[in-house]
């Protein structure tokens, strides 16, 4: 579980530099890569949320 925590937590800290960078920039392959780590960073939620709920069945 530990983890997963880990993972989901890097992701967003991730999403979160690569979109100040889009700030800072103003260059759209930072805005990309934002867009490509939140939707990953969402597939890691759902399914740790998965994982915790079978593991509670």
């Amino acid at each position: 579980m530990l983890i997963f925590r880990l993972i989901v937590l890097l992701l967003l800290v991730a999403a979160v530099l690569c979109f100040a960078m889009f700030i800072g920039t103003k260059d759209r392959r930072w805005l990309t890569r934002t867009q490509l780590i939140v939707r990953w960073t969402v597939i890691a939620g759902l399914g740790f949320f998965a994982i915790f709920l079978l593991g509670r069945l």
